[in-house]
């Protein structure tokens, strides 16, 4: 039974269902689990484990690639499962428990959890939870949407349980490309130079003897909530073409623009889809999550090749994808998390980095993770891999939320994840402010210009001058600075006359 997805025949007897396995994990272990962006997460242990909680004291360190779908990270936080977390999550229920205090979370640049644990600055997991398609005759491990952290925490476990998924085929073999580098001294550079190139093998290496159980799941990945494209997203997008033909026209991109990196959310996906009626062509990406955009680019005869570490898609795109997948298959590539995050890679390679900002101040420090200063939203995921060695950083938000109660852009962060050092390109719906070789009263001045919405642009523009007047290389007025996030938490709009 289960021939074709367990091929190593003496793993077979150690299949069982999924409570039994969940009873291997034990109280105080760290625990990695499979997922990347609610795709390829391991499912029917975390249920049983989520369940177990219930009705017994068992606490664990959780470590994933990045968010997990299902509501498992709900279902575990709620149930007293979680005591800490890490590095990376998208759940509101978990999110209350983190801003509580109840669960601590670190938030990590996604490229760095392994590599931290490679070198012993993390706890290895005991136990390594991960969805595969297929075991192979050597009994290593075949991935399903989703590479992430899986193959790094395979390895470093001391047991792994395998979930085996019914409801991927065995198509998706050949998908991924693993490679893990050494450890340090003498590590090798990463020998990979285009996007379409593949450096490492096509399951996981993991020895059988320390797979300990096989749980078969019919459980489906959670499918992407990305909204369709709405009048803002589509002038960002509207905006960010016409940069990169000035780009294009000026030298400075290929005509091609070189490897795409986009992140996750509704805007990117957006800005990403707008390109499908933009005048270049053979375009590649060198990215994380693959969207819904990736597979209409593809279908627009617009893009030849995606390289990601999943693949996340709606319930509709994803049957139509993994439904005629080998339609795709051959133009389409998933690496661990810490190569396709990596950033001598991205530097190498060129990338066009495009990541979403919640909010963004005078000078171009971005704020992606902490909504007021204090409360945290997802995480850092990626953007930071990407930012700091990207071709052309870029980051885009919408200029207003909350009916206009919140402006993106402020005169001070409340919290800085990518500072001005990072920060090349600024989009939102009113335009887009070009940094690349300002100072800061320059930047100023850029982002006022082209970013701010016309509720907001007179308040701002009054701080600046004033701070202007009390001088500095970077002006500000400290005993305003956080004004308008104080103003909204306590009056529920930024700007105190309203």
């Amino acid at each position: 039974m289960y021939s074709e997805r367990i091929r190593l025949a003496s793993l077979r007897d150690r299949i069982v269902d999924a409570a039994a396995a969940a009873a291997l994990i034990e109280d105080g272990m760290t625990v990695g689990i499979s997922g990347f962006g609610c795709a390829g997460d391991a499912k029917a242990v975390p249920f049983a484990l989520a369940e177990r909680a219930q009705r017994e004291p068992v606490r664990i360190s959780l470590v994933t690639g990045a968010s997990i779908g299902n509501g498992l990270d709900k279902l575990l936080a709620e149930s007293g499962a979680l005591a800490r977390r890490m590095p990376f999550q998208a759940d509101a229920a978990l999110r209350k428990a983190i801003n509580a205090g109840q669960v601590m979370f670190v938030d990590q640049h996604l490229s760095e959890t392994v590599e931290q644990m490679r070198s012993h600055q993390l706890k290895r997991p005991d136990i390594a939870v991960i969805e595969a398609v297929a075991i192979t005759e050597e009994g290593h491990i075949v991935p399903t949407a989703s590479v992430g952290n899986s193959a790094s925490l395979a390895l470093f476990a001391d047991q792994v349980i395998v979930e085996i998924s019914l409801r991927y085929g065995t198509d998706l073999e050949g998908l991924h490309d693993i490679y893990i580098p050494a450890d340090r001294p003498g590590r090798a550079p990463i020998p990979l130079v285009s996007p379409d190139q593949r450096i490492g093998a096509t399951a996981i290496p993991v020895d059988p003897a320390r797979i300990a159980a096989i749980v078969i799941s019919d459980y489906r990945d959670s499918p992407s909530t990305v909204q369709p494209a709405d009048a803002e997203t589509q002038a960002i997008a509207d905006h960010l073409i016409g940069f990169f033909a000035s780009e294009v026209e000026a030298g400075r991109l290929p005509r091609n623009l070189g490897p795409l990196q986009v992140g996750v959310g509704s805007i990117a996906n957006a800005v990403m889809a707008g390109l499908i009626d933009a005048p270049f062509e053979n375009l590649c990406m060198y990215s994380e999550v693959l969207q819904d955009s990736t597979f209409e680019l593809f279908d627009a005869g617009k893009l030849d090749f995606a390289s990601g570490s999943a693949i996340v898609l709606s319930a509709a795109r994803g049957a139509q994808v993994f439904g005629d997948f080998g339609r795709y298959k051959e133009r389409l590539v998933l690496r661990p998390q810490e190569i396709s995050n990596h950033p001598e890679v991205s530097r190498r390679l060129g990338i066009i980095g495009i990541n979403t900002a919640l909010e963004f101040d005078l000078y171009g420090n971005v704020n992606s993770t902490h909504v007021g200063g204090t409360r945290m939203m997802n995480g850092i995921g990626g953007s930071g891999d990407f930012a700091r060695s990207a071709h052309t950083s870029i980051f885009v938000t919408k200029s207003i939320a909350k009916d206009g109660a919140i402006s993106s852009v402020v005169p001070m962060v409340g919290h800085v994840d990518h500072t001005e050092h990072d920060v090349d390109i600024l989009v939102t719906e009113q335009g887009l402010a070009d940094l690349r070789g300002l100072a800061p009263r320059e930047r100023a001045r850029a982002i006022i210009d082209n970013c701010v919405h016309p509720e907001y642009r007179a308040a701002l523009e009054d701080y600046f001058a004033r701070a202007c007047e009390r001088g500095g290389q970077t002006p500000h007025l400290l005993g305003e600075a956080l004004s308008w996030h104080l103003n909204l938490e306590e009056r529920g709009h930024m700007l105190a006359t309203r």
